[in-house]
């Protein structure tokens, strides 16, 4: 399975093109950012302290929650060129079986969804560091290195759910382009997620990636929250519901309950991935013993 595994990664990091793509919903909403969103939104919260340093925070998370949904996604796309090449039936005759392949294309995007990540964040937070001074502590950092493997093991098990019917490469680049363009929307990095309209709040609240934005903010702003707000809570609570830093169903998300929701959605996730797998190549097994 190692093997597997690094024949992925190689075949994924040599396509530099296949690279620069995978990333480019995550620039998207990098460069909208910097040229058209920053400056509007500094004037709607010009009587916030430190606005751009928040806000450059809050950028920092959504398109992470981005980099991990759209990187994965392209590495699994090679589930499907394999497929599409018969490689797959001969692949499944090594003694790797056709569990383990299957676990090597996850196991192999997880490990390219958190490389990608990791590379995002540096070249961001450089970024703000130049211009708005922009820092983030050595915990912070740690925690952020964390909640990207939680990331890139959530966005993996639900794409590979998304392409379980993609046959061909030509519907898997459309189904990639329309996930790269709505993933910006979904985690509110184009437009903050109280602005929307009531059933597109929903739709966001039903989208993975959404939570993992909402985690990634809180880890990144609450320091600077807790400082920006300290003597005007209801305040803070309005701001975080309208930027999605927490997310809201009776009442905001306690980080711990978005946790408990990205939990409950990657098991699930996995289990519709992974065990028709499992359960077909059990049935197999037995079948051989009972000859």
């Amino acid at each position: 399975m190692l093997a597997m595994i690094k024949r992925n990664l190689l075949l994924y990091f040599r396509n530099w093109s296949g690279v620069f793509f995978s990333l480019m919903g995550a620039l998207i909403s990098f460069v909208l950012y910097l040229i058209f969103l920053k400056q509007n939104m500094l004037n709607s919260w010009d009587q916030v302290p430190h606005a751009a340093r928040l806000l450059d925070l809050w950028l920092i998370g959504g398109t992470l929650a981005i980099t991990g949904i759209t990187t994965t996604l392209t590495s699994l796309s090679q589930i499907v060129i394999d497929r599409e090449k018969h490689v797959t039936a001969d692949l499944q005759l090594t003694d790797a079986g056709p569990l383990r392949l299957q676990l090597s294309y996850l196991l192999s995007a997880v490990v390219i969804g958190v490389l990608m990540q990791a590379a995002m964040f540096a070249i961001m937070l450089g970024d703000f560091a130049l211009t708005d001074h922009v820092t983030v502590t050595i915990p912070q950092t740690i925690n952020a290195l964390g909640l990207m493997v939680v990331s890139a093991l959530l966005a993996t098990a639900v794409n590979a759910i998304l392409i379980q019917g993609v046959r061909t490469v030509t519907n898997l680049s459309k189904l990639g382009s329309i996930i790269g363009t709505a993933a910006g929307f979904l985690v509110g990095t184009y437009i903050p997620i109280g602005l929307l309209p009531t059933i597109a709040q929903d739709l966001v609240k039903l989208t993975p990636g959404s939570y993992v934005a909402a985690l990634y903010r809180q880890l990144l702003m609450d320091d600077r929250l807790n400082t920006v707000f300290r003597q005007a809570p209801v305040a803070r609570m309005n701001f975080e519901k309208l930027m999605g830093i927490r997310l809201s169903w009776s009442g905001l998300l306690t980080q711990s309950a978005t946790y408990h929701i990205i939990g409950l959605i990657f098991i699930g996730a996995l289990i519709l991935t992974v065990g028709p797998t499992w359960v077909k190549q059990y049935h197999q097994r037995r079948r051989l013993r009972e000859r």
